[in-house]
């Protein structure tokens, strides 16, 4: 008898239990978005299929015990041997440090009966910065335009974005909504004056994402690929100093290495100037080859200036010529005839000069005329130094003077005395050149003299003597 107690015991732990637990079974959907951004007042959305196995009809309550706010926050009815869709919406506690998965624990309880049933949902924790990715394509250095992209990676809905793209080559701001796993594309028209400087690689994209309250940064990366453009422009011009401008532009993306050739002779090599220093100058034959290794940054660009200046070798030539037609001059005048003047005292006065006539003879000639022309206003004094002339004119301001022959090497200096009463001198007086006209070989030859000057300041008949 006294095991009656016992057995009755045994039979209520048995029974009991069974009788408490409900008769559901729950099924997760793949619509679920079962992600909390922290710091974001949005839920998590757990979408349940929920079937109700007892054949009465019963209200389920859903709560937990560790201060989440859940819904539905009121009884749900499922009749009996019934399925029902139930949305389990669970929102962020602020307080929770959890990262990335949180497995958390829930009831579902039956009303009248007290009796419950205990669940597990998992649930994605992230930072915002962790919800979306960014990228673009690849840019091209001759391309208007890039496409960019941000794609929302987790199983949750934004509202409402406000996404500013900056890098090096544009800035974009838009604001928008992204659904979950949706990625949104932008095109953007490029500038090439903003990235023309810029060589090729991999450059960071950036993006301040804001929702409600919270920012975030996230990175991606922009390809701009290489590309090799480099253009020559070369200008001519001038005529006595000639000028070459070679430019080197880079059109590219990339550092380039551009290699300048000019060549010059021998000869123009000599009057010719460049900027910069060629690196390199060779010489092949009766040529020079100059050459220039620069390095052309993008956008930049690279100037070689050269410059022949003809009019050093046009003097050079002019003044060979010159030296030739006196040398050849020297070497075929027979007769030097050379002018001197200087200047003498008056008593009287007057202005006067003496001029002197210095004849070489450097071969043998006959019948030699000397001639000389008075300046205008001047009177030849009667009296003469020296060799007499043979003729005087006065009317036609002629003095002349006759030598039958003059030997090789033989040397005659004439000389006279010009004055005039009515002139002053104040600078520089010019006296015309004399003529000396002669037979050598039975030929009739002229030797012209060299002008002669006077420079003075003026004399009058107060300060002079003639003597």
């Amino acid at each position: 008898m006294k095991k009656l107690p016992i057995l009755a015991l045994l039979i209520a732990l048995i029974v009991i239990p069974g009788v408490l637990a409900i008769n559901v079974t729950l099924e997760k959907q793949d619509s679920s978005q079962d992600t909390i951004v922290k710091g974001l007042n949005q839920p998590a959305i757990i979408d349940l299929e929920v079937t109700n196995h007892d054949s009465g009809n019963d209200d389920f309550l859903f709560y937990n015990l560790l201060g989440f706010v859940m819904e539905p926050d009121r009884p749900v009815e499922i009749d009996g041997k019934d399925t029902k869709d139930i949305q389990l919406v669970i929102y962020p506690r602020k307080d929770l440090e959890v990262k990335n998965y949180f497995s958390m624990q829930y009831f579902v309880r039956a009303e009248g009966d007290e009796s419950e049933q205990e669940e597990k949902v998992t649930i994605k924790i992230i930072e915002l910065e962790d919800a979306f990715e960014i990228g673009s394509g690849e840019i091209d250095p001759e391309s208007n335009s890039i496409d960019i992209y941000i794609h929302n990676k987790e199983k949750i809905s934004f509202d409402d974005i406000n996404v500013k793209f900056t890098s090096k080559f544009f800035e974009l701001e838009e604001t928008f909504d992204l659904n979950p796993n949706q990625r949104k594309d932008f095109t953007i028209e490029l500038k090439k004056e903003d990235f023309k400087e810029l060589t090729a690689g991999f450059y960071t994209l950036n993006a301040e994402i804001g929702i409600e309250n919270l920012t975030a940064e996230v990175e991606g990366t922009i390809k701009f690929a290489e590309k090799n453009i480099v253009e020559t422009t070369e200008k001519d011009f001038g005529l006595v100093v000639s000028t070459k401008i070679i430019k080197k532009t880079n059109e590219g993306n990339a550092i380039e290495t551009s290699t300048t050739v000019v060549n010059k002779n021998i000869i123009s090599r000599l009057f010719t100037s460049f900027q910069p220093d060629p690196d390199i100058a060779e010489r092949h034959g009766l040529g020079v080859t100059y050459t220039w290794n620069q390095e052309v940054k993008p956008g930049q660009t690279e100037e070689i200036i050269v410059k022949t200046n003809w009019l050093y070798p046009f003097l050079i030539i002019v003044l060979i010529v010159v030296i030739v037609v006196l040398v050849k001059q020297y070497t075929t005048t027979d007769v030097q005839l050379r002018k001197r003047v200087s200047f003498v005292k008056a008593k009287g006065g007057e202005f006067a000069l003496k001029v002197s006539l210095h004849v070489y003879a450097k071969n043998y000639v006959e019948r030699v005329n000397i001639v000389d022309r008075l300046p205008s206003l001047m009177k030849v004094y009667e009296r003469f130094g020296g060799e007499k002339p043979s003729r005087v004119n006065q009317s036609a301001r002629i003095i002349e003077w006759d030598f039958e022959k003059l030997e090789a090497g033989e040397v005659r200096t004439l000389s006279y005395i010009i004055y005039s009463k009515d002139v002053g001198v104040m600078g520089k007086f010019a006296l015309p050149s004399a003529a000396a006209i002669y037979q050598r070989l039975g030929k009739v030859k002229e030797t012209i003299s060299n002008k002669a000057f006077f420079v003075a300041e003026q004399k009058t008949a107060r300060d002079v003597e003639y003597y």
